[in-house]
């Protein structure tokens, strides 16, 4: 049967809908943190999320005590007259630095964005798909000639350990432009060191274990999310990825719609009933469940503390202080075609970080900047001045807990940040697979996969910037962390096995090695925010003192793999090693399964009181 004209033009209609509504749920998704997104309808076995092992500690201090000349800006927009640049951010304390360097909303005169010929404009968006949808947006009327493009935006600034699936998929709605219209990482402002967190009962971070069957309310597949991944695979501890069930031997989630929707959810003491399953599997039972965790940023963490209390920080960005760099996106092509533009933007905001840093004054005008461009209810610039270090305070319900945190990057953070330091590992690229392997390990038939970093990271635009900047090299020499020698850890974050394989009798690595080493880098590489104990550990072949001997020589071959892998992120003091031989198995000894489970080393992150800066 042949369609007439009118038939003809419905269906393509229709089609035409199916498409565009497919490509914004994906959109939605791919992004993972602002929309709310079921699971796919099968039940999914619960299971442990893949190591998330993160790089060391490596910027400076950013209490913004300073005394120096903070070169203030005018409040007046300035530099109108060159091409206004947009760019699309959360609220967020990292892009404090950028504030300041902008002077405004829009580049105000006299700015350090102005002096750079840079026309800027910061524009909040929370919703992270209408990110995704400005920089489609951007991308298209720039493939249809328009050298400088009025819709969408020039650029968007989000958590780096969300941007695998952030750029998966904008990236592939791009793909129909052509490859030169990749969205690509290029810079970043700041850190969250503290203020992102997983809140729990305090008895989950004395006993990790007690959070199975624990409800938690969070933006599902985002960096807060992230965080609490991060801690259940590094305790060897169970997610149930289904929200919609209840399973009692692992962590289980109610989807939020924001970060702020989280905590008033804890707040509201939020309940639902919930078929039960064990392994995947309904067991016909239904549980009526509380929501008695929560993951989110200030304000959120503000709004829990103040609001109801009773939660502490069981894992946060401070421990875990290389997972979440704010990172500045852009498209390839306009970039290649502005590099000027591109530099004078990031090397603005690398010296505004060195202002905010430095200077009280330069600090305090960042904040009420800050305070306008986020427009955020019941937060002056007080508020954000406030919570930029972490702060201790006294909950409702009379319990210490800790709040904010955050700091800035100047152009050595950038350079440390993106490995572009001789001796430094690449810490972007390693959050980014990380936490990109843990989404697709979790939500495979959501997210089959993600771009490799190579496609979508150019550090060519901060290298332009450090060429024409001093030597940073004593600058980068002074914020490498120090840790005081002979300190045990006195909190532990997480404690994990790790089953390394050695040849027989000696400490040499086996050739299979390789792979489990470079996991346990990464994790390490996260989490840099830590020292890391070492703890060999052998079965009960041969005699005690020989295995007392070996267990202590393969746990320091591993402290002296990592320590040559990244000099810059393991520095003297930070891996410390000790030797238990056989005494504490894991699994009889009497059989073969049970005595490669005793080959062991054991890694506990933790912090000792006394980290500090050199």
């Amino acid at each position: 049967m042949r369609l007439t004209l009118m038939g003809k033009i419905v269906t393509l209609i229709l089609l035409v809908g199916v498409l565009i509504g497919g490509m914004r749920l994906w959109q939605r998704y791919g992004a993972g943190i602002s929309e709310k997104i079921a699971p796919a309808a099968a039940v999914k076995p619960s299971a442990v999320p893949p190591r998330a092992d993160l790089p060391p500690l490596t910027g400076a201090s950013n209490s913004g005590a300073g005394s120096g000349d903070s070169g203030l800006p005018g409040t007046q927009p300035g530099c109108t007259d060159k091409p206004e640049v947009r760019m699309l951010i959360w609220a967020w304390n990292a892009q404090m630095g950028a504030m300041f360097a902008n002077g405004g909303p829009q580049a105000a005169s006299g700015s350090l964005m102005c002096q750079h010929g840079v026309n800027l404009k910061f524009i909040r968006e929370d919703d992270v798909s209408k990110m995704q949808e400005a920089l489609v947006a951007f991308a298209t009327e720039l493939s249809r000639g328009t050298a400088q493009p009025t819709k969408g935006a020039h650029f968007v600034a989000i958590m780096g350990d969300g941007s695998a699936t952030f750029l998966k998929g904008v990236n592939d709605t791009l793909k129909r432009l052509g490859s030169e219209y990749t969205a690509k990482v290029v810079g970043s402002c700041g850190y969250s060191r503290g203020e992102d967190k997983f809140m729990g009962p305090p008895e989950w971070r004395a006993n990790p274990s007690a959070c199975r069957g624990g409800l938690v309310a969070g933006v599902l597949r985002d960096g807060d999310w992230n965080i609490a991944q991060k801690w259940l695979g590094d305790n060897g501890l169970r997610n149930n990825p289904d929200e919609k069930t209840y399973d009692p031997d692992a962590l289980n989630w109610v989807n939020a719609s924001s970060y702020i929707d989280a905590s008033e959810k804890y707040v509201a003491d939020y309940s639902e009933d919930r078929p039960v399953v064990r392994n995947g599997k309904r067991t016909g039972e239904t549980k009526h469940v509380r929501v008695n965790a929560v993951v989110t940023w200030t304000p959120g963490d503000v709004t829990v503390a103040q609001k109801r209390g009773g939660l502490v920080s069981i894992a946060s960005t401070r421990e875990y202080s290389s997972q979440m760099p704010n990172v500045i996106i852009g498209i390839d092509k306009w970039m290649r075609g502005n590099r000027a533009t591109v530099e004078g933007m990031l090397q603005a905001i690398c010296e505004g970080g060195d202002r905010v840093r430095s200077s009280a004054a330069a600090f305090k005008q960042a904040a009420a900047i800050s305070a306008k461009v986020y427009n955020e209810s019941g937060a002056d610039a007080s508020y954000w001045q406030k919570y930029f270090n972490v702060v201790h305070e006294t909950d409702k319900q009379g319990m210490p807990v800790e709040l904010g945190g955050s700091s800035v990057n100047d152009l050595a953070d950038n350079m440390l940040l993106f490995g572009l330091v001789p001796g430094s590992a690449n810490l972007f690229a390693a959050t980014y697979r990380v936490f990109g392997d843990i989404v697709v390990a979790q939500y495979s038939e959501l997210v089959p996969g993600y771009p490799a970093v190579g496609e979508i990271l150019d550090t060519s635009y901060i290298q332009g910037v450090a060429r024409r900047a001093a030597p940073a090299a004593t600058a980068i020499a002074q914020q490498k962390p120090r840790y005081p020698a002979g300190q045990r850890v006195r909190t532990v974050v997480s404690r994990k096995a790790w089953y390394i394989r050695f040849d027989s009798g000696k400490a040499t690595f086996t050739p299979d090695a390789k792979q489990e080493l470079s996991k346990l880098l990464r994790d390490l590489l996260i989490a840099s925010g830590t020292v890391v104990e070492i703890h060999g550990h052998t079965d009960n072949q041969g005699s005690p003192i020989t295995n007392q001997a070996l267990s202590e020589a393969r746990a320091f071959t591993v402290k002296q793999w990592l320590e040559k892998q990244s000099p810059v992120n393991f520095p003297r003091g930070r891996i410390r090693v000790y030797a238990h031989g056989q005494q504490n198995p894991v699994a009889p000894n009497g059989t073969a399964q049970g005595r490669a489970q005793n080959r062991r080393v054991e890694i506990v992150l933790g912090t000792t009181g006394q980290a500090g800066r050199s």
